[in-house]
C-alpha cells in the first residue's frame, strides 16, 4: 500500500485543472490508506457545484449526512473524507445535495475500481494488487506492436464467445475464458486479441458502449483480479490485448456521471451539444480540462494497471464534427463557422500526445468513418496523433463488391482496386468487425451470393485478398469458421458448426493465412508504404481477375497474389512475374483441405520467357473458380 502515493499535491491540482492529468486513479475515488496509524478508505470526488457530499454505504445503513466529505479549501472543487475501518468489499455511493434547488442525488463514485454487478449500482471499495507474470511480453512488446509487425485482430464480445448452456447458458467468467481462449487463438494464429468494451456498463445490450464504470471491468464476468488474470495469460501465450475504449458519449442513468453534481459537469452545458442524437447519451465537454483528465486519466489507467497493449477508440467521426447525425437548425458552427468540434480535435491530439509519451510501446487505434485527413500521423505534422485508423471505405466497398452477383462484377472492379489509391495515406486497419453482423446485416457468409459452395468459395477468397491487401487485419469472432447466423449479444457462437466440413475448412484457411502472413515479411514489413505493393494487373474486368504483389524491405522478398472473382475457372491464364524462375504455390483457397474443388498448379510454375504486363517473364497458370493463390519464388535451399 502506498499511502503517498495517494497525497494529493498543488501540481496533482494544476495538471488537473490544465486538462493533462494522466494519473487521476491514483488520487481520486476510494483508496486504502492509513491515517494516523488506521487502516481506511480514502475518498475523494470533484462535486465543484454541490452544497454538501456525504458517502453512503451498507456501513452506515445507506444513512445521508453521517459521514460527510469535506471540501478542499483550493478551489478545486473536490471533496474528501477518510473513513477509518473500510478496507474491501464495501459498497458506496455519494450523496449530493445540489445548489440546484437542494435536490438530493446518490451517484456512484466515477473513478470506482469496482461497482455491482447491474442491475445493481452501488460502487464497490477495492484495491488492485496483482502478481503480474508477463514480464518478458512488457519488455519485448514494442517488437509485437510495432508498425512494422504482422497485426492480426481477433475481435470479440466477453458475453457471447462461448457459454455454459447446461447451467442456464451463464456467462464465462474472465478466468474461465483465459485457457479456452489462449488455446483458440494460439491454434488460429491471431497475434491480438480485442475486446469489445470491458468496463462496466448498464445495460448489457449495449456490448459495452454505454460505459457507467470507466475505471472499472464489468462485474458480470468477474473482479478485477480476474481481468488481470486473462491478460496476464494471454500475455504469458505471445497474445496482445486490445481494449475498445469510448470517450464519445456515456448514458443518462441517474447513478452516473450525467447531472453529476446536480448541473451539467462532465457533459456540454449547452443543450445543442449535450445529447447524442444517435444513442441518446450524454456528449463529453472536451472543452472543459477537468474532463480531458478524467478522459486521459482514464485512458492511461488501462494501459497501466492492466497491461492493455492498444486502446480502439470508437465513434471518433461523432466527436470531431458538430453536425455528426444533425439536421440544419440542430447544430451551431464553431468560431470559424465550420462543422469541425475544436475542443474535441484539441483533446485527442493532446490525448494522443500524452499517451504515447508515458506508452510509446502501445497503440491507439481510431474508428474513424469520413475522409478527415491524418487521423494516424503525429500531431507535430498536423495530425491526429493516432498510431492506426480502422479503414471503412476498404470494408465497405469490399463488401458491396462481394455482395453483387458474379456476373455483374466486371462492371464494378473499381470497387475493389479504389482503396489502393489511398491505402498509404493513413496507417490503416482492414476491419471486417461486429458491425457488418449486426442489425440485420446477416453474417458474412450470409453476404455471399450463389449457393453453399459459392458462398463459402467467395469467404475463402475475401480472406485471402484481405490478407494480401496492405493493412493490419481485423476479423470479427465467429467469421473464422462462417457463423451462419447474424451475431446476437445473448448466445453464444455457433461452435457446433465445426463438425461440418465446410467450416471446418474455412477455419483452417484462416489458421493457414494467420501463419502464412506472420511468416512473410513481404505480407506486413511495408504495410504502410507505397513501396510495399505492386499491381500486376488491376485491369482485367472482363475476366474479374487482378494481381498484385507484395515486397518486403529486402525487395527480392515478394508475395503474389492472384485473384478469380468469377465462378468460372482460368485455364493458361497469363501473367507478368517480376524475375525467372519457379514459383511455388504457398496457399490456394481452392485446395480441397479447406473444401475447394481441388484445382490448381500441383504445387509449382516455371516463369516462361514471354513478356506480360510490362515485364519480361511470365506464367500460365490454372486459376480456380472463386479463389485466391499465393505464390513465391522458390530460392535454392
Amino acid at each position: 500500500m502506498d499511502t503517498h502515493n495517494h497525497h494529493l499535491t498543488e501540481t496533482d491540482i494544476y495538471f488537473f485543472h490544465a486538462g493533462r492529468h494522466a494519473r487521476l486513479y491514483e488520487k481520486m475515488g476510494a483508496h486504502h490508506t492509513q491515517e494516523e496509524g488506521r487502516d481506511g478508505t480514502l475518498f475523494r470526488v470533484w462535486a465543484p457545484r454541490a452544497d454538501a457530499v456525504s458517502v453512503i454505504g451498507d456501513f452506515n445503513g445507506w444513512t445521508p449526512h453521517q459521514h460527510p466529505l469535506k471540501k478542499r479549501k483550493d478551489q478545486s472543487g473536490i471533496w474528501e473524507r477518510f473513513h477509518p475501518g473500510l478496507i474491501k468489499n464495501e459498497r458506496y455511493k455519494y450523496h449530493i445535495t445540489s445548489k440546484h434547488h437542494h435536490e438530493a442525488l446518490e451517484k456512484g463514485d466515477p473513478y470506482a475500481l469496482m461497482w455491482e454487478e447491474p442491475p445493481r449500482t452501488a460502487s464497490v471499495v477495492t484495491q488492485l494488487d496483482y502478481a503480474w507474470l508477463d514480464q518478458k511480453w512488457m519488455k519485448d512488446r514494442a517488437k509485437k506492436n510495432a508498425l512494422n509487425a504482422p497485426i492480426s485482430i481477433y475481435e470479440m464480445h466477453l458475453g457471447s464467445w462461448r457459454r455454459k448452456p447446461a447451467e442456464g447458458n451463464r456467462f464465462l467468467s474472465y478466468r474461465e475464458m483465459a485457457e479456452p481462449l489462449v488455446a483458440y487463438l494460439q491454434e488460429t494464429g491471431f497475434t491480438h486479441v480485442e475486446f469489445l468494451p470491458v468496463m462496466e456498463h448498464p445495460f448489457y445490450g449495449s456490448w459495452g458502449y454505454q460505459v457507467s464504470g470507466y475505471f472499472a471491468p464489468s462485474n458480470r464476468f468477474g473482479t478485477p483480479q480476474d481481468l488481470m488474470y486473462l491478460i496476464d495469460q494471454l500475455h504469458q501465450h505471445d497474445i496482445g490485448v486490445i481494449l475498445d475504449w469510448v470517450p464519445a458519449h456515456f448514458p443518462g442513468d441517474k447513478h452516473g456521471l450525467s447531472y453529476f453534481d446536480g448541473s451539467p459537469l462532465y457533459e456540454y452545458t449547452e443543450p445543442t451539444r449535450r445529447i447524442h442524437p444517435d444513442w441518446n447519451s450524454h456528449i463529453f465537454d472536451y472543452g472543459r480540462p477537468e474532463v480531458q483528465s478524467f478522459l486521459i486519466s482514464n485512458a492511461c489507467f488501462w494501459l497501466d494497471k492492466y497491461h492493455i497493449d492498444g486502446l480502439r477508440i470508437d465513434a471518433v467521426a461523432s466527436m470531431i464534427y458538430l453536425d455528426y447525425s444533425r439536421k440544419a437548425g440542430e447544430w451551431q458552427p464553431n468560431q470559424y463557422g465550420g462543422n469541425e468540434n475544436l475542443e474535441a480535435i484539441a483533446f485527442l491530439k493532446k490525448m494522443n500526445e500524452i499517451i504515447y509519451q508515458h506508452y510509446p510501446d502501445v497503440q491507439t487505434m481510431a474508428e474513424e468513418s469520413t475522409a478527415w485527413p491524418m487521423v494516424s500521423r503525429p500531431t507535430y505534422l498536423g495530425g491526429l496523433g493516432f498510431g492506426i485508423k480502422w479503414n471503412m471505405g476498404w470494408m465497405h466497398d469490399t463488401l458491396l463488391y462481394f455482395q453483387k452477383d458474379a456476373i455483374y462484377r466486371k462492371y464494378h472492379q473499381g470497387d475493389l482496386t479504389f482503396s489502393l489509391l489511398y491505402a498509404f495515406s493513413e496507417n490503416f486497419v482492414l476491419p471486417l468487425s461486429h458491425d457488418e453482423v449486426v442489425h440485420g446485416k446477416g453474417s458474412l457468409i450470409d453476404k455471399m451470393p450463389g449457393d453453399d459452395w459459392q458462398k463459402f468459395a467467395q469467404l475463402r477468397l475475401l480472406f485471402g485478398y484481405m490478407y494480401g491487401h496492405p493493412g493490419k487485419k481485423l476479423l470479427f469472432m465467429g467469421s473464422e469458421f462462417a457463423q451462419r447466423r447474424e451475431w446476437h449479444h445473448d448466445h453464444s457462437l455457433d461452435w457446433h458448426l465445426l463438425q461440418y466440413p465446410a467450416h471446418q475448412g474455412l477455419k483452417k484457411w484462416v489458421t493457414d493465412l494467420n501463419h502464412l502472413y506472420r511468416s512473410e515479411k513481404a505480407l506486413y514489413q511495408k504495410d504502410f508504404q507505397p513501396s510495399g505493393f505492386e499491381w500486376i494487373d488491376a485491369a482485367d474486368q472482363n475476366q474479374c481477375v487482378i494481381s498484385f504483389l507484395r515486397r518486403a524491405e529486402n525487395e527480392e522478398d515478394c508475395i503474389i497474389f492472384i485473384c478469380n472473382f468469377t465462378p468460372e475457372p482460368r485455364h493458361h491464364y497469363q501473367i507478368g512475374m517480376p524475375q525467372a524462375g519457379i514459383f511455388e504455390e504457398l496457399l490456394n483457397s481452392d485446395a480441397s483441405d479447406y473444401g475447394g474443388s481441388g484445382l490448381g498448379n500441383l504445387g509449382s510454375i516455371q516463369t516462361i520467357n514471354e513478356a506480360a504486363h510490362g515485364r519480361p517473364f511470365s506464367i500460365r497458370l490454372l486459376l480456380p473458380p472463386l479463389s485466391v493463390i499465393i505464390l513465391k519464388q522458390a530460392r535454392d535451399k
